[in-house]
Order: structure tokens, then C-alpha cells, then sequence
């Protein structure tokens, strides 16, 4: 049963039926069966004969009977409220939870939440459960778990197609590399888990046997990524090679870069070496004083590829700029993440169109998994900080990767190993952290013990001896959750968890993908994957609320780019009206659909569609809409969606842009959308209605906002006042006005207005009068809100 936690004396009077209205600045859709919890806030108050009011306790039963706009007059006497204060509330927008029904019941500990939150209780009057107490502490403990609020779920087939191989003892996606084996530069993007490292192994092999090359050399951003291409016996498995590395030439190993430096131009000399290993610095060091001749006949494998940048002033992407334009090497780049998180492009679009590309997408690989069923991607708000936060969300039954936040974040508390100290106070009691592999031993309050790898703690020997442990794990017994800060992201492979917590917001798209990475491997007993970002809801009153805003617009967009990515792919055709051909399957035909006219727009559409919805998405002008309810959706696809094209894709022509947009929009709406089956015909949820496929046409889907569900998302997770604040926020920095001109229009207009209408003048109004007054209004409380950051001396929250 839900539970709604209500600060004394107010609890009280609603158990007692004197308080039957209950004031929230959100709304709330349940109906029915609803706990009342005295919060420990205002905690020590007594009644009137001196008697304690109960805290940190559900203390009655009610039912939700309706959840409404407040009226001060006609819910303020209920609700306990003065006149001043109940026309507030309805000035502020607030909502009237009525009660009734109302029954005390004996009293349970709760541990409270911002909002109502799932508590195991019966009709009965007592919980289903028998409180334990804390061997650690002494005191009654109730588990109380939140269930993330998934903004993504996807279902998938388990059909093994993935994780199958042929004769040769290839995947899928291997397989399909392989056929492009000939390229001399390859880009192959693919999914963490996919294999990437296995398939560079049967390309290099047979570059190495088939086509001249003379030597492979591997680059991986960090040391721990090295292992992934140690010697393999692919021979076993039907291939006619196998990869056989000499250990002199795995330069991923402890050491400066001057001994690498060194056993790298080695390698170079050494006529029988044929494999070499290395990161991605020491390549770059490497290569400042190598006569880049020496690199012809060779291939160079980039792991990772999103770390190279056509920014001048990345120096991997001037190596490879370098090799591509002076040498005959061969090159093979690799990435498990489309993007790279910022609006600096991988190449340049003349280098990259030199580039084959192998593709083979999320959904592919996880759909053909033969154990995971599901996955979820969403999202729980905080107040306050995080570690108050983690009890709620951390389920140490499930095998986690918790990423706190960096130091220099603002949900960090600046002292990162007290951090990992206080969750595993959370957890439980240390009993004691083996000597040998570092792993860290958590009793629980229940007596299970947790096993707990601390990679925060960054002194070099403890750090190594749990990341030696952990690479040779190989039953999910052998560690329960890994604390992690900047580890356990690209390249980690633990296939046993199920859970990639993070702490804080992350801009960076590059950086969700790998996360959610880690959770996706297909292991057995893991029917379900999960990725939660606990992230701080901002506060309406709060100086930074501008920041804190664009952070969750950004935690947002990387949701609705992981929808897509997640989805089903579909290929679009033009239906025309004398059409009568069957539609295969996975096919959509649109009326007035432009279908790519040339061979460059077909493959940024087969190839790069998720990198170009990626740079959409991370435009600042499209960032700004998202929450705009009154946005023209004709705006934003014919207008500020084709800039970015333009961007993104200089080299293309008017009509190609327009081809592209059209396969942008099209494809975002259908996967944004629901697809229903009724009968032999198909519908797809467009704009709250439900459309026949077969009656699709290019102009009914660029009336589609395709950010409208980021509107509703935004919506959900935040209050209405809240809601505003963001809305004014961002509204605030697109409007021109003098203070003397705001001043006025409030001194001798707006007052006028609301006497007259009863409400607030509407920014979205035709009339321009009404409009100019709202955007006033908005300069004012946006001026207002800044004079009080001003004046506000900044203090540090305590954790």
C-alpha cells in the first residue's frame, strides 16, 4: 500500500478525521487505499496533555477520493489553513488531496520519502512482515526499497541469434564484420558484449595471412581494456588461425611510457613480431617520434573510437588523420557507443565517408540473448544528499555497479572515500576486507553477507589487487556490488549484474551508453536489466534551480535517445496511391515520404542515424524546447531539426537535408510512438490518438512534436511549481525587456489584467499585449530569483 508521509500536528489531525484536505504542489493520480506516515520533521512536539506526537511512524489508514486544483475557498477550512495561506496555495498552483474515511491504526516505523512510497501493509491493520533488529544498531528495521520509475522498458525475444556462431566460431555481428574484411578502413559500430574485441581478432588474422599486413597493432584507452585481446585459441572453435600474443608486446601492463615507448619501436623492428597491444597513450607518445612510414602494411585497431575527436587540439584523432593521409596502413575502428557526448564529431565528414561501416545495433544484440528478458532504464529523484537517498534505491540483493559522483560535481560531497564509507554503513557492518584480494565483507541486519569492491579507493596496490580479483571472477557468487567512480565503465565486463546505479546527471550521451553497458550482458538468472540515475530534483526556491534544470533535461534526453537506440530499426518507403504490393515486415510506407535519392543519404540513414538524433538532441536551441509545451511541432521539424542536419552534414544539398529530416522525424514519432495490432491492421500512437499505418502521410507526422514525451516525462517528475520555474527559466533567457519596461507594464497593466480575468496573462496568448504582459512577469521573478542567489551567502549542505 502506498504511504504518504505528513509533518506533526497535521498527521494527527488527519488520523483523527478533523483534517480531511491535504496540500501537495504535485499532483497525484491514485485513487483508494492510502497510508498517512508522521515524518520526523518538526519531530519533539507534544499535545495538549503533554503526550509526544508520534514520528517516523504510518500512524493511520484513509482513502484518496479526488486530487484537485486548490480552491482556498473551498478547501482551506478543511485543510487547516489561515485565509492568507490558502489563497497562497492557490495562487502557487497547488493541489487539494481530499481524504476520508479516515481510521487511526497502531503505529510501524517508516522510513519517509518526498513522495508516497509502496509499504507492505494489509487491511488488517499490521504490516505483512515482522520488523528485525539491527545487530549493528540495535533498533527495528523495515526494508523499504523504491521501485525506480522506468522511463524505458523494452522486451525482448531471446531468440540467441546474437550469442550463436557459425562454423567458423562467429557471432552474428563477428560474421558480418568479417564480410567486410577487405576495407582497408573499417568502422565497426556495435554494443558492449557484441564480441568487438574477438571480431578484430578473426579481421587482423586474416589481414595478416590474406592481405600483406605485416603487423597488428591494438589501441585501447586504459590498461584494464588490454586483457579483452590476450591470446585466443580460435582454431578450437573452427577458424584456421589462432591469435597468439607475446607478452614482451602487451604493453598494457604496469610501467612509465618511456619502457612502452621503446618496446613499441621494438616491435616496429622485429621482423617474427606480428601483435602488439597498447593504449591509446602510449600510441600517441609512440608516435611523436616515429617516421610514420614505418606504419605502412600495418593495421591499427582503435578500440573505443568515440576518444578520438576531429578537434584540432585532440591529439589521437590527429594521429589517425595523420596515418589515414601519409601511410598505407590499414585501419579498424571500434566503438560500443555511437556518440561521443559532446558536439565535436568523431571525423570529419570527408574522413569518414573514406570509412566502410559494419552496424549492428542494441537491439539486434539483446533481442538475440537467450536469457535477458527485459530491460530499464529511469530515474529516482532526491532531496538533500544522495547518501540519504541510496538506502531507498540500493537493493543489495541484486548484483550492482554503483557509480558515485565525481568530486567536482554538485551531488558530491567532496570527500569521495567517506562516501563509499557511509554506503557501506548503509549496508550494513564490516566485519573485515580480505588482505589478499581486497574485497570488502558487509553483514546485513538480516546476516547475509555482501561481498563489496571499492574502486574509488585510488592508491595504486589495494586498487590492483580487487581489479586482478575481479578479472577473474567467474561464478555470481564471487561479488555482490562494486562501488566505482571512475572505473567499471567502457570495456568492464561483469556479466552477472544487473543493476548500473549512477549518482548524479551525466551530460555526456558516451557515458550513459557505457554504463548501460555493463548491465547488459546476457548471464544466466538474469532475466532483467536495470539502469537507474538517482539524480537531485531541483528546488523551485533554489539559486541554481538554471543549472539544475538543463542537468535534467539532459538526463531526460539521454532516456529518449536510449528509446530509440533500444528500438526496433524500420525501413521507410514511399506509398503511393496506386500501391497494391504487400508492405514485409518491419516496413512502414508514408504518403509524400522522400526516399534517399543518393548513395550518401541512404548510408547516414542506414548507418548514422542514431549519431545524428544524438546531435539533436544535444543541440542547445533544441534543448530550450523541451520542456515547451506551446511549441510548434512544425517549428522544430522543419525548422531547427534541418540546422542541425546542416550542421552536422555540410556537404549535403537542399533536397538531400530534406530527405534526411524526413527520415529523422518519421523514424523518431513511430519509435516515440505505440504500435498496436488490431485484427490485420496496425496502428501507431501519434499525438494522444491512435493512426492507421496505412493512412500515414508526411504532413500529419511533422505536426508531431517529437519532444512531447519529454514535455510529459518532465511533468511527471516534478511538481507544478517546479514545473513553471523550469518553464520560466528557459522562457526568461528568450526574452528582450528593460527593467523600466517590466516595471511599468506590472505597475499599470498586469494589475488591471488579473482583476479583470481572474488569472495570470498567458506567454502563448495571440493577443501581443497579453503576451508582453507574461513575459514581464517572467523577467520580474526571473530578476527576483537572481537578486536572491545574490544575496544568498553560499553554504555548504551537510551531507
Amino acid at each position: 500500500m502506498k504511504c504518504l508521509m505528513v509533518r506533526q500536528p497535521w498527521a494527527s489531525q488527519i488520523a483523527n478525521g478533523s483534517k480531511t484536505v491535504e496540500i501537495r504542489s504535485w499532483h497525484y493520480a491514485h485513487r483508494g487505499d492510502l497510508l498517512i506516515g508522521a515524518s520526523k520533521n518538526m519531530a519533539g512536539q507534544r499535545m495538549a496533555d503533554g503526550t509526544p506526537y508520534p514520528s517516523g511512524m504510518a500512524i493511520a489508514h484513509v482513502k484518496l477520493v479526488d486530487c484537485v486544483p486548490f480552491n482556498a475557498k473551498q478547501h482551506g477550512k478543511a485543510a487547516g489553513c489561515d485565509r492568507d495561506t490558502a489563497q497562497d496555495c492557490e495562487d502557487s498552483g497547488d493541489w487539494a488531496w481530499i481524504f476520508a474515511d479516515a481510521r487511526a491504526i497502531e503505529p510501524f516505523p517508516v522510513k519517509g520519502q518526498v513522495k508516497p512510497f509502496e509499504v507492505d501493509y494489509d487491511e488488517r491493520g499490521r504490516m505483512q512482515y515482522t520488523p528485525t533488529e539491527s545487530p549493528r544498531r540495535g533498533v527495528l528495521h523495515t526494508p523499504s526499497l523504491v521501485t525506480p520509475t522506468n522511463l524505458v522498458n523494452v522486451t525482448y525475444a531471446q531468440t540467441s541469434a546474437s550469442i550463436n556462431t557459425n562454423p567458423q566460431g562467429m557471432r552474428d555481428m563477428q560474421a558480418r564484420a568479417f564480410a567486410a574484411r577487405d576495407a582497408q578502413y573499417l568502422l565497426l559500430k556495435a554494443p558492449p558484449a557484441s564480441g568487438k574485441s574477438r571480431a578484430l581478432m578473426f579481421l587482423g588474422l586474416d589481414k595478416l595471412y590474406n592481405q600483406g599486413v605485416k603487423k597488428v597493432i591494438v589501441a585501447v584507452p586504459e590498461r584494464s581494456i588490454g586483457s579483452s585481446f590476450s591470446s585466443t585459441k580460435l582454431s578450437e572453435h573452427g577458424f584456421f588461425a589462432d591469435w597468439e600474443l607475446n607478452d614482451d608486446y602487451n604493453l598494457c601492463t604496469p610501467g612509465g611510457e618511456t619502457s612502452k615507448v621503446k618496446a613499441f619501436q621494438q616491435f616496429l623492428d622485429d621482423n617474427a613480431a606480428t601483435l602488439l597491444i597498447c593504449t591509446h597513450a602510449t600510441l600517441r607518445f609512440a608516435f611523436e617520434g616515429l617516421e610514420t612510414s614505418r606504419l605502412n602494411n600495418t593495421l591499427l585497431a582503435i578500440d573505443e573510437f568515440h576518444h578520438v575527436s576531429a578537434d584540432v587540439d585532440n591529439r589521437l584523432g590527429e594521429v589517425l588523420r595523420a596515418i589515414m593521409n601519409t601511410t598505407t596502413a590499414h585501419i579498424i575502428a571500434m566503438t560500443g557507443s555511437y556518440f561521443r557526448g559532446d558536439s565535436v564529431p568523431v571525423l570529419q565528414p570527408d574522413d569518414e565517408a573514406r570509412f566502410t561501416k559494419v552496424t549492428y545495433n542494441y537491439y539486434e544484440q539483446l533481442n538475440g540473448y537467450t536469457h535477458l528478458k527485459t530491460l530499464g532504464i529511469g530515474y529516482h529523484f532526491y532531496q538533500g544528499r544522495y547518501l540519504t537517498a541510496i538506502g531507498e534505491i540500493l537493493d543489495t540483493d541484486k548484483k550492482t555497479i554503483l557509480h558515485i559522483p565525481n568530486v567536482n560535481a554538485g551531488e558530491s560531497t567532496k570527500d569521495k572515500r567517506n562516501e563509499v564509507d557511509r554506503i557501506l554503513d548503509i549496508i550494513g557492518r564490516v566485519t573485515h576486507q580480505d588482505a589478499t584480494t581486497g574485497v570488502i565483507f558487509v553483514e546485513r541486519t538480516d546476516g547475509k553477507i555482501i561481498k563489496v569492491a571499492d574502486l574509488v579507493n585510488d592508491t595504486p596496490k589495494d586498487r590492483d589487487k580487487i581489479v586482478a580479483y575481479l578479472r577473474d571472477i567467474n561464478s555470481a557468487a564471487d561479488m555482490d556490488l562494486i562501488i566505482a567512480l571512475g572505473m567499471a565503465k567502457e570495456g568492464f565486463d561483469w556479466p552477472f549484474c544487473e543493476h548500473a546505479l549512477t549518482v548524479g546527471y551525466r551530460g555526456s550521451l558516451t557515458e550513459i551508453i557505457q554504463i548501460i553497458g555493463r548491465a547488459t550482458r546476457d548471464s544466466q538468472g538474469k532475466p532483467h536489466a536495470q539502469f537507474t540515475n538517482l539524480i537531485a530534483q531541483p528546488d523551485a526556491a533554489d539559486a541554481q534551480v538554471k543549472l539544475s534544470v538543463n542537468n535534467m533535461l539532459k538526463a531526460i534526453t539521454a532516456s529518449l535517445l536510449m528509446e530509440q537506440v533500444l528500438a526496433p530499426n524500420f525501413t521507410f518507403k514511399t506509398k503511393r496511391f496506386d500501391d497494391e504490393e504487400d508492405t514485409p515486415p518491419g516496413t512502414i510506407k508514408i504518403r509524400g515520404f522522400k526516399e534517399p535519392s543518393s548513395r550518401r543519404v541512404k548510408d547516414i540513414v542506414e548507418s548514422d542515424l542514431n549519431d545524428l538524433k544524438a546531435a539533436i538532441l544535444q543541440d542547445s536551441t533544441l534543448l530550450k524546447v523541451l520542456p515547451g509545451e506551446f511549441v510548434e511541432p512544425e517549428v522544430i521539424n522543419k525548422v531547427l531539426i534541418p540546422k542541425v542536419i546542416r550542421l552536422k552534414y555540410p556537404d549535403l544539398t537542399d533536397a538531400q537535408v530534406e530527405e534526411v529530416r524526413q527520415h529523422v522525424v518519421a523514424d523518431s514519432a513511430i519509435k516515440n510512438g505505440e504500435i498496436k495490432t488490431v485484427g490485420d491492421k496496425q496502428f501507431v500512437r501519434m499525438a494522444g490518438k491512435f493512426v492507421n499505418i496505412e493512412e500515414l502521410h508526411i504532413d500529419l507526422i511533422d505536426r508531431i512534436n517529437p519532444f512531447q514525451k519529454a514535455f510529459e516525462v518532465l511533468s511527471k517528475s516534478v511538481t507544478s511549481k517546479l514545473l513553471k520555474v523550469i518553464q520560466e527559466t528557459i522562457d526568461a533567457g528568450r526574452i528582450a525587456m528593460t527593467d523600466e519596461e517590466a516595471v511599468i507594464l506590472y505597475r499599470d497593466k498586469i494589475g488591471v489584467f488579473l482583476k479583470t480575468h481572474g488569472r495570470e496573462p498567458a506567454i502563448n496568448a495571440p493577443d501581443p499585449l497579453e503576451k508582453r504582459m507574461a513575459e514581464a512577469l517572467v523577467y520580474l521573478r526571473n530578476k527576483r530569483r537572481q537578486q536572491q542567489a545574490a544575496a544568498t551567502p553560499a553554504t555548504e549542505t551537510p551531507a
